[in-house]
């Protein structure tokens, strides 16, 4: 493990890169927005690539935060619905980034804030503490997401935080992955969350049966995808599986979080699996809980694995 100052926010913040290595595995992470920068592994004859979209500096990202590459995702991942949330009968006005919603912790979520750092047994531990009514959410919030690097080469990531008031939380990474020519994916998803035209899950919780959303069996992700899918569970296998014909390198993700948010835009080459709470939980009770309360531990695992086939 080694780090290194990368370069300066415009403001003149210094951002350092931390680089994880073991079991044929290498990963650079920043301390600007805990983004996984690169993430290194060889094909099925041994040569070594980058797999993960992104810019090549702490500036590239700032200057282009649209598309979350590689970002830590907080306060709350995904969409809230007309940007509040009622919370003990107390309602919360979040910015509306995204259309009419919130979008993944608001104007200036974690994904741009700087983290402190400090070496974790096989990786590194960033923290922060979100001050209550930040992006317009309750609660002071002490927040970590550790990196670590098994000696498999698996890398997982680990949140954890606490709050001294009640408040909602939902992290995620929102990494692109890119395997290397054309990718097919399978999940263990037999459902899916319809949208509204403001991409607002409906409530219902629909089977994939006989849609494009399908992904049951391996198959080409294609493009045009934005959905959550509703993740079996109990089942001891991996909840996403991405692999690459043409490298033979593969992508597995296990994950503690309900849902998946499969992102893969017409614009990008690149697919993010976003391990997840359902989207607008903080509206809709049905779905699972997403309200943190003092004296209760948020906690959320999620670890991609990676071989080749």
């Amino acid at each position: 493990m080694s780090v290194e100052e990368c370069g300066r926010l415009a403001d003149g913040t210094a951002v350092h890169r931390w680089v994880l290595e073991r079991g044929g595995t290498r990963v650079g992470v920043l301390t600007y927005g805990g983004i996984v920068q690169s993430v290194e592994v060889p094909d099925r004859h041994g040569a070594v690539a980058n797999v993960v979209l992104g810019h090549g500096s702490p500036a590239g990202y700032e200057a282009d935060p649209g598309p979350y590459f590689g970002a830590l995702v907080g306060r709350y991942a995904n969409r809230i619905a007309g940007g509040s949330f009622t919370l003990d009968g107390r309602t919360y006005r979040l910015a509306r980034n995204g259309g009419p919603n919130s979008l993944h912790g608001g104007e200036r979520g974690f994904d741009k804030r700087v983290w402190d750092a400090e070496p974790a047994e096989g990786g590194v531990r960033l923290s922060r503490v979100s001050p209550d009514g930040e992006e317009g959410f309750p609660g002071r919030l002490e927040v970590s997401a550790t990196y670590t690097l098994d000696d498999r080469g698996a890398l997982r990531i680990a949140y954890e935080a606490v709050t001294d008031a009640p408040t909602v939380v939902a992290l995620t990474n929102h990494t692109y992955w890119n395997l290397g020519g054309a990718q097919e994916m399978r999940l263990a998803a037999g459902h899916f969350m319809p949208l509204d035209d403001a991409a607002i899950p409906t409530g219902e919780i629909a089977k994939v049966d006989g849609t494009r959303l399908d992904f049951r069996t391996s198959r080409p992700v294609g493009t045009g995808l934005d959905h959550n899918f509703v993740l079996d569970g109990g089942s001891g296998g991996p909840a996403a599986e991405l692999y690459s014909p043409v490298t033979g390198r593969l992508l597995t993700i296990r994950t503690t979080e309900p849902g998946l948010q499969v992102y893969a835009p017409d614009h990008l080459d690149g697919v993010a699996l976003e391990t997840q709470a359902f989207p607008d939980s903080p509206n809709r009770p049905e779905f699972p809980g997403t309200v943190l309360r003092p004296g209760e531990v948020y906690a959320s695992e999620t670890v991609y694995g990676f071989g080749i086939r």
